[in-house]
């Protein structure tokens, strides 16, 4: 996935319209061996909630922006299915992934999972993404992003999310999964891949809301609040 595109951050072409990556035969082959794969380690895997939360819970309010790092995505798609979708039963979830041809793999493995990909970050494609987002939203869907994602810095949040919560008026739900065994990938994110039968705690922050009239600095103080609520409710 991407981090929330900033309105400005996206330069038009010349045909004014940019096409994402469409996954070709090896990879929409590769994306459902991974979901196969994934879906079965998934199942080992145990996930709590560790306080009580009112956005996993009965009547939770729906729809939001789920904001999470890039290196829980492995482990995000369980937590969000057995915690909120029973919750927002009937909408779904819709998440950014990149517009690049490693986007094109990743959205077609959400697909198999039941997610909504849209394509674009805040380098390609970003105001016809955030568009995109912001209808899913109208129809109820939760919105998931990863604000650090897909180059980095890692555990740095870029301005996308809140130009994207001031658009939409929904709240932003930092959302940290902590895994107790797992393996580290020598990325620029360090991704995380649980091993069987790892254990997942899921700490939920406070949610922020971000102003329709909020200035820029307004935003980015909102921005800098919420890094400092998800990097302190994460463990590495």
């Amino acid at each position: 996935m991407s981090q929330a595109p900033s309105p400005k951050a996206n330069v038009p072409r010349r045909s004014g319209v940019v096409i994402p990556h469409a996954p070709k035969w090896h990879q929409r082959l590769g994306a459902f061996l991974l979901f196969m794969c994934l879906r079965a380690l998934l199942l080992t895997v145990r996930c709590r909630l560790r306080v009580p939360s009112e956005y996993f819970s009965p009547g939770a309010p729906a729809p939001v922006i789920f904001c999470l790092w890039h290196n829980r995505l492995a482990t995000c798609i369980k937590v969000l299915a057995i915690h909120r979708r029973p919750h927002n039963a009937g909408a779904g979830m819709a998440a950014l992934v990149s517009a690049s041809k490693d986007g094109a793999f990743l959205s077609r493995a959400l697909e198999w999972f039941g997610v909504q990909p849209v394509r674009g970050s805040s380098s390609r494609r970003g105001a016809q993404a955030l568009r995109e987002l912001t209808t899913w939203a109208e129809r109820g869907y939760d919105l998931t992003i990863t604000p650090d994602g897909p180059r980095g810095p890692c555990y740095q949040i870029q301005d996308g999310i809140t130009s994207l919560a001031q658009l939409t008026g929904l709240p932003i739900v930092p959302v940290a999964l902590n895994l107790n065994w797992k393996i580290s990938l020598k990325s620029w994110d360090r991704f995380q891949i649980p091993l069987p039968f790892a254990r997942c705690e899921v700490s939920v922050g406070r949610a922020f809301h971000v102003p329709a009239e909020a200035s820029d600095a307004e935003r980015e103080k909102l921005r800098w609040q919420l890094e400092t609520e998800l990097r302190a409710i994460t463990r590495d």
